[in-house]
This record gives C-alpha cells, structure tokens and sequence, in this order.
C-alpha cells in the first residue's frame, strides 16, 4: 500500500471582485490541491470562508475547463471549437493584430474589468502590451466608477475608516449593500457591534438577507439615495445635531450644501423615496444622537443615472456631526486609494510606451453600441479586434442583444483568455487557457480593508494553461516588442508592486499578508486626500450636490413609466459573483434557476403566482425567467438576480436584455438600477 502523499500548505489570495480580499490556506497532497480554507492567522479573514470561494477547488478542477488553446470552426456564438497548438494561435493571433495596427492599432480594443482583482494577472503585463501597441484605451466603468469618483471628490481619494473598527460602532447604517452575499466579513463586525448594543439600519430597495437581520429596513425606491441623505441633513440642521467645529475646520462648501438641504423636509423625501415621514425623521435623530455612528456604503445605491451625486452627499454625512473623530465613527465605500498611494501605478503599467500617442477610450459599459459602430471622424476606426481577460462582457455588459450582435460580427476578431467557455468565449475565434488563482502568482490590494495580500501558486497550471501576464508576455514577443521590461516574471512584479517605504515586504513573503500603515481615525483631525485636507461639499466642476432622479421614472419619463410601471434593479444572486460560479453545479443548483422577485401585491395584479414562467420585458427586449412572489421585491419594483450566463436562461438571455447603456451623472458608469419593465405570465 502506498503511504498517503504529505500534506502541505501554500498562503495565497481570494482573487474576486469583492471588498474582503481573503487570505486562503490551499491544502496540496501528491501536487493536487485539495481544499481552500480561510488563513486563521489573517485578522480580517478569520479562517472563515464564503460559499463561493470554498469551493474554488472544484473551480480549478472542473471538467469542463479550457486547458489547451481553441480555435472557432463554427459560427460565433455556437461555441464551437478545436484544439491548436500554442505556437499556431500565437502566430495567428500576432499576424492578425500586427496587420490591424498597421493600419491604425485603435482599432484594436481590449476588454478586461475584474475577474481577478490581482495586480499582477489583472493589468499590469495587459498594460504595458497595449500601451507598446498603441491600442484604444479602455475606460473601465462597470462596476464602481460613479462611486469612486464621487468619493474622490469629497475626499480627495478611495479612502474611508477602518473596517476593524465597526465593531466599536454603536450606529451602523448599512446602505445600498446585502453584506450578508457580498461582504460577509464586514457582517462579522457588524455582528459584534450588534450583540455589544449597537444598532443596525439596513437602506435597500430589496429585503435582502441583510436586511432581514437588521434592526430596521428603510426600503426606499431606487434611485432616491441622495435625497434621503438631503432629507437626513435637513433634519441635522433643524435640531442642530450638527458638530459645528468639525464643520467649521474641515469642511469646505458648508453654506451651499446647507441651502440645499433646508429644501428637503421630510415629506418630500417621503414622497420622492417612497416611504414615510417619520422613517426620516427617526433615521435622522438616530445619526445625529447615536455616537459613534458609522456608514457601509457599498456599490449597488450609485448604479443609476443619480449615483455619483448620491455618493457624494452620503459621504458628507459624517463631516456634519463629527462622526470622524472617532474611530468606529465614519464612512466606508472603498479603501482603494490607500494602496493607491503604496504603488507605484506608472511603474507597474508603464504608460510611458505609448511613447506620445494619445489612442481614443472605449467605454466598457457602452461596448454594445461601439461594437456596432461604423469609422468615423468623431469615434476613429471601427473596432476590428477585441482581446477580453478577466471579463464576460456578452453576459454581464448592459443592452445584452446588442452586445451579442457586436460579438457576432463576422469582421470582428477576438480572441479570449479564459477559464471556461462562457458567453463572450463562444463568440471567440480564439480561446486561450489561463490559469486560476491556484497556479500562478500574484498580489492584491483590496477595497474593503488595509492589508497587502499575496497569492502563491499552489500547484502547476492545469494541461497547457498559461498565467495571463505569460500571455501578454509572449504576444509581445511575437511582435518584437523586445522592451526589457517584457522580460518581468509573475514573482518579481508580485513581490516588488507595493513600495518597501509602505509594505513589509518580508512579512507578506512570510505570513501572506501585510498591513497598510493607516491611521486608526484617519480624518479625526481633518487631513482628507484632497489638495487643501478639507472635504468638498462643492468640489470645482460639481458644485454642490442634489438629488437627480433616474433616467427611467416617473420622474423623468412619464410615458414610458405609464408602459412600463415597474423599475427593476438586478442585484448578484447569493452563491454568484458577477457571472463567476455560474457554472460551478454545485454553486448553481443551489440558486436553482433565473427567478424575478416580484411583490405580492404586483403579483396579484397580473395573476402571476411563485413558480410560474413569466416574460419580463421593456422596449429594449424581453427575459422568461420563473417568477418568485415574495416580500423581498417592494411595491413597484422587481428584483431580477443575476448575472447567469445567457446559456443558462430559459431562452438564450439574462436581466441585461432590459437594462440599457445610459450612464451614470459623475464616473460614465453604468445605471443597471435604473431600467423600467413590465412582468406578463408566460
């Protein structure tokens, strides 16, 4: 009998797109990993895991990855394919590029966002090789550009409190976020503070899993966000629950911001966020009373056409009643611009081989019109070749029918780096095999707390995978790019990305991680990333914010809110992350299947019970999906959970047929949240 193979343990990183950035222990016996654990020795992880990442080892070792190189032999979008050697797809690959860049290489684009939020396998080796091409640039806004910039408008920068320190709050208003699915270690803090006496207010159009755990659920429609934070400051004002020194002394644009908000009482935010007068009322003297009172903002409030505004104007909050001088008071969205400044961002991505050339931006969340754009003096040259890593636009990009129709040109080369054969690899002419986090090396930052986390490969690429900067690397040489900083392995641009002024870098090589040296109370006294250490009530070029209402609304478009009476937002499914583990089964048979939520009383109306197949549809397209009465969906809106892959949905389409490519007031983001629809049996 053969002895059992001995079991090592390898320190690497959970590479989603998520704000907990774990530290994972991966379990190896005989060069074959066997389980992924949370890393105990990691303050913010705990050991503890989500469902998702848990079972990245059936991820990594699925039947049906892609594990040699692919070449279309059917029509795009039928996903049909046959093996090629790695040396043949390279050649063909540089050949057709090469040809396309001599005439103009912005006709060449690629698309990437954040399959793996890695700084090494995300945008670095990408980076360099498009910026020596010449490419298009593309503006990476589909997840959190409204936000961000909005913060950095207030702030100066990404930045906020320090997550650890929620535990010492005894206020907690988590707004636009289902920490429970998407941030569960925050939800561990918030836990704490919960069972120490603090109180839990969860703001969310949707009663998510997290908002059926707190105290209380301000269920207000989408979109409103920014005038509730009006109406909140209205009643500061009135009851002066204000820190008046705090405001004087680090505060910039008080007297603007404060007219503003005196022309929010609380019946006109009840009447435009669709709740009551005195939720605003009592919400208000919650946050001016309770001290420290601490917010978790997350993403989902700023993805409609108001969400860079409503950003801005809960940012403000905490400046008005002093919530910064302690350190379990504040605000958190991201914590990005902290590791921002520990890097040296030019250095790793090397802009200065554009050698002068200004090449024209794409914006992602617009690939479905530019894809089907013709040359013209305004856009340049039409888009002739995409090469996508780290994304799946065709599911996950807005007005999905005409993101499928741009993919299915046949003029149109792309070429895809990928895990599996997703929605976008079918429309591919070629399929590159990348590596998962298991086998390759990398290193991240995060947006949800302060530490560096370093990933290790833990076992060798899978059949003939390749990292995704060894693809980059080698494209480059297939068009003699001999620039020597090609030549940069994954170990030395992992180990060397954040500065040693700011990072200890022995002991994120020892212990897998290492923290950011960020002030407990970072603004305590002020100091705020901008360029007078003031925060910006009416940063220059914004002026002072107000509540903008969606572009699809009763609001804005009467008639078309009379067609279509119901808005719709599309928050992840639980066990989903974006269209990540959409094809893990195990992940997948728990979701069961697309389902819109739908309130009882709309139910009612259009005789649609739970189970029943139902269209939902809007001028845009429409999307058969079962239908799930319940109280989760408040009156007037439905929640269509996603993102499953269009292969998966009941006729070849998921929730983006229905949302559309307008974008967001500040960031050019996407308004996922800001689509009106109808619901029909059948």
């Amino acid at each position: 009998m053969n002895a059992p193979a001995e079991l090592r343990t390898v320190l690497a990183a959970c590479p989603h797109d998520c704000p907990d950035t774990c530290s994972l222990q991966v379990s190896v016996a005989g060069g074959r990993a066997v389980r992924v654990t949370g890393n105990p020795g990691h303050p913010n992880t705990q050991g503890v895991l989500c469902t998702k990442v848990s079972r990245y080892v059936e991820r990594t070792y699925h039947p049906e990855r892609v594990l040699q190189p692919l070449r279309r032999v059917g029509p795009k979008g039928e996903g049909r394919f046959e093996p090629v050697s790695w040396d043949a797809a390279l050649a063909d690959i540089a050949a057709r590029l090469q040809t396309i860049a001599a005439r103009d290489p912005q006709g060449i684009l690629p698309y990437s966002y954040a399959g793996t939020m890695g700084l090494v396998q995300g945008e670095t080796m990408a980076m360099r090789f498009f910026h020596k091409l010449g490419a298009s640039r593309l503006d990476r806004t589909i997840c959190s550009s409204a936000g961000g910039e909005a913060l950095a408008a207030t702030y100066g920068g990404k930045v906020g409190m320090q997550t650890r320190f929620f535990t010492e709050s005894r206020l907690i208003l988590i707004w636009g976020s289902n920490s429970i699915a998407s941030n569960l270690h925050f939800w561990t803090l918030a836990q704490q503070a919960k069972r120490d006496g603090a109180k839990l207010v969860c703001i969310d159009p949707r009663r998510s899993e997290t908002a059926e755990k707190c105290h209380q659920h301000i269920a207000l429609r989408p979109g409103t966000d920014g005038a509730l934070a009006l109406g909140l400051m209205h009643q500061l004002i009135r009851h002066d629950w204000l820190d008046h020194d705090y405001i004087a002394r680090h505060l910039d644009g008080w007297p603007a911001l404060r007219e503003r908000a005196l022309q929010w009482p609380p019946e006109r935010v009840a009447a435009t966020c669709g709740i009551t007068a005195d939720e605003v009322r009592q919400l208000a003297r919650d946050y001016g009373t309770i001290k420290p009172a601490a917010i978790r903002l997350n993403y989902g409030m700023q993805r409609v056409h108001g969400g860079g505004s409503a950003v801005r104007l809960a940012a403000l909050l905490p400046c008005l009643v002093g919530a910064w001088r302690q350190r379990g008071g504040g605000l958190l969205l991201s914590s990005s611009g902290w590791f921002a400044r520990a890097r040296d961002d030019a250095a790793l991505q090397r802009p200065d081989l554009l050698a002068g050339r200004r090449p024209r931006t794409i914006n992602m969340s617009t690939i479905g019109d530019d894809l089907l754009r013709e040359a013209s003096p305004a856009f340049g040259p039409r888009v002739q070749a995409l090469v996508v890593y780290n994304s799946n636009p065709v599911a996950v990009a807005p007005e999905g029918a005409k993101v499928a129709a741009g993919f299915a040109r046949e003029d149109l080369f792309t070429v895809v780096l990928e895990h599996f054969l997703t929605d976008t690899a079918d429309f591919a002419d070629y399929v590159l095999p990348a590596t998962t986090q298991l086998e390759h090396w990398d290193v991240h930052g995060t947006y949800g707390h302060t530490d560096v986390i370093l990933n290790r490969p833990a076992v060798a690429p899978q059949g003939q995978a390749k990292s995704n900067a060894e693809i980059f690397r080698l494209l480059a040489a297939r068009l003699g790019f001999d620039d020597p900083c090609f030549a940069d392995g994954d170990e030395a641009l992992a180990c060397s990305a954040f500065s040693a002024a700011q990072v200890d870098r022995e002991r994120l090589l020892r212990e897998g991680w290492a923290p950011l040296p960020v002030p407990d109370a970072p603004f305590a006294h002020g100091g705020f990333h901008t360029a007078n250490g003031r925060a910006q009530a009416d940063p220059p070029g914004l002026g002072v914010a107000d509540h903008v209402a969606n572009h699809e609304s009763a609001e804005r478009t009467p008639e078309l809110a009379a067609r279509y009476p119901l808005a719709m937002i599309s928050p992840p499914a639980r066990h989903f992350l974006n269209s990540t583990f959409v094809n893990v089964k195990s992940l997948r048979s728990v979701e069961g299947e697309p389902i819109v939520e739908i309130h009882p009383d709309d139910a009612a109306a259009r005789g649609i019970e739970s189970g029943q197949t139902v269209t939902v549809f809007n001028d845009r397209g429409r999307y058969r999906c079962k239908a799930e009465v319940s109280v989760r969906a408040r009156p007037g809106v439905v929640n269509g959970l996603g993102i499953w892959w269009r292969k998966f949905g009941l006729d070849g389409r998921n929730v983006n047929e229905l949302t559309h490519q307008r974008l967001t007031d500040i960031g050019r983001g996407p308004t996922f949240y800001d689509c009106l629809v109808d619901v029909a049996a059948g």
